[in-house]
């Protein structure tokens, strides 16, 4: 039997990586989702790719006019919502003596404030339907500890791993189970750019850094998106309703807790 069958989810940042596995992941397991993504073209094609059982929803959580628009089209068009998933996100890096002020709020208000708000305002639906249900945010091994270049996405991942254990404590009352998902390094498109910035601050060939942190991990490799779903399916799924406010590590063995 599918363990999401019958369930409607909402995935921001899903039009590509990390979330557009997740949702293909939730329906294979039998559930709608709706790919939320400030890139709307490229989230309308991949649910034209999907199918009926995903559509496209335009959100930019840095605004909550957008935040609300995003869910009541999901709620349009599947009744209800009972996942969440916070995935939307981007990384920034730089020495301590080169961040900006601008750097440091684009990154706050998409990660930070963008999950918070989302956050809230699913939830604010989930105790209206009066069912409970599951809200998934995106952690990282960055959260977990400080790395020297990269302070301004480590303490915003920090931030959600904190936001995670409040919001968990608070709206299990209402049934909503919150946790959350650390990956480690996971490879993908974004990689591109990681790899970019290390080499010309460390003073690395292209390529080499994303070499040594494969090499690093434990398991042997880099993580990939498919890597991240079965947690997430476990998460939004019953068999998880005894677990609140936890951070799980996928990371192949990087961080130990």
């Amino acid at each position: 039997m599918s363990r999401l069958a019958g369930k409607t989810a909402l995935i921001t940042g899903a039009a590509r990586g990390i979330g557009l596995a997740f949702a293909k992941a939730y329906i294979a397991e039998g559930a709608r989702v709706a790919i939320a993504d400030i890139d709307i073209d490229r989230a309308r094609a991949e649910a034209e790719r999907i199918g009926p059982a995903a559509i496209a929803v335009e959100m930019d959580v840095t605004r909550q006019p957008s935040i609300d628009a995003g869910i009541a089209a999901t709620v349009e068009a599947f009744g209800r919502i009972d996942i969440l998933i916070n995935n939307a996100a981007i990384f920034s890096a730089a020495p301590i003596v080169d961040i900006t002020s601008a750097d440091y709020d684009r990154v706050f208000d998409i990660n930070v404030k963008g999950a918070l708000f989302t956050l809230q305002s699913v939830a604010k639906q989930m105790i209206a339907q009066g069912h409970g249900g599951k809200i998934i945010n995106m952690a990282s091994q960055a959260g977990r500890r400080g790395e020297a270049l990269v302070a301004v996405y480590c303490a915003s991942k920090a931030a959600i791993i904190s936001l995670t254990q409040s919001a968990g404590l608070d709206l299990i009352q209402h049934g909503i189970n919150v946790n959350a998902i650390a990956p480690g390094v996971v490879d993908g498109e974004h990689w591109d750019g990681v790899d970019a910035f290390f080499a010309k601050h460390e003073g690395k060939p292209l390529g080499q850094k994303k070499t040594e942190v494969g090499n690093a991990v434990p398991y042997g490799r880099m993580g990939t998106a498919d890597d991240l779903t079965g947690m997430a399916v476990f998460l939004a799924s019953g068999d998880a309703e005894y677990v609140v406010a936890q951070t799980y590590n996928v990371d192949g063995g990087n961080w130990l807790s």
